[in-house]
């Protein structure tokens, strides 16, 4: 984290400088951005965390592959914290709490690192040849799909220091940091219309920097739903994105939460939060 982002910070605007800045560049840079974070938000998340639909051995695979290079661990660790969270929010149980204070909720839990790596509560997953073949070579999946597969590009456009600078650290530190803004700002600032007791917030900036994922108020009250912004208006690109893939015959069994527990859920919050 500290390395891309000084990459970033200090070796991006040099290598501008220096060399400028091609077209093929900054179009490989930003189809990772979207690959890698699509595959964080639709597979590690919608999919394998909380089983909000099912897809078939391509979208699983390309998922893994991609998000490995999100470097955000395997899909079986990512879906064990997750699923913790979501269990025990706000408690000492909670991998990134937020009652810990904004910056250990981004990135200190990261840097501390005090969760325990017990995955007894992802036997389901486990049940998943690709998934534990990700998990136990986690490292060679990671630098292939996130380190070498850019650097391949970049050499065959003629741009391998740049590929290293935009596709690698510059992507790394954008696409990491905006995740990480779910666990803290998402926590922190925003609406509570469908669970105030939780501190999970409906938060437009977030949704707009993590593709649909900042609706996170109605997402920790109905995680399973294949859906996090529920409204025409709500920025949620994942959750059309696994459509998309039901329409193709890709993904099927895709959850939603009925009309009828939303509206009872936004009731009951209104009642709560009334004067007495």
């Amino acid at each position: 984290m500290l390395s891309t982002t000084l990459v970033s910070v200090v070796g991006v605007p040099l290598y501008v400088l220096k060399y400028g800045v091609s077209g093929s560049e900054i179009t490989l840079m930003i189809f990772l951005c979207f690959a890698t974070v699509f595959s964080i938000t639709v597979g590690y998340h919608r999919l394998y965390s909380h089983g909000a639909f099912k897809a078939n051995g391509l979208v699983r695979f390309v998922v893994l592959f991609f998000g490995a290079g999100a470097f955000e661990q395997s899909a079986l660790t990512w879906a064990s914290q997750h699923r913790m969270h979501h269990k025990y929010v706000d408690t000492d149980l909670d991998p990134y709490n937020i009652r810990y204070g904004f910056w250990y909720a981004h990135a200190g839990w990261i840097l501390f690192w005090k969760q325990p790596k017990a995955r007894a509560n992802v036997k389901d997953l486990e049940r998943s040849g690709l998934l534990v073949h990700q998990h136990a070579y986690y490292p060679y999946w990671a630098i292939g799909a996130g380190i070498i597969f850019p650097l391949v590009v970049g050499a065959l456009t003629g741009h391998v220091l740049g590929a290293f600078c935009f596709s690698i650290a510059l992507r790394l530190a954008i696409t990491l940091h905006s995740t990480f803004l779910i666990n803290s700002m998402a926590h922190t600032w925003g609406s509570s219309n469908y669970d105030p007791t939780s501190s999970a917030k409906d938060n437009w900036f977030c949704a707009v920097l993590t593709n649909g994922e900042g609706y996170h108020n109605y997402h920790h009250r109905f995680p399973g739903d294949y859906r996090n912004g529920i409204r025409w208006y709500h920025h949620d690109p994942t959750k059309w994105i696994v459509w998309l893939l039901s329409r193709l015959g890709m993904a099927w069994d895709l959850r939603r939460t009925p009309d009828e527990q939303i509206v009872l859920a936004l009731q009951e919050t209104k009642a709560t939060k009334a004067p007495h």
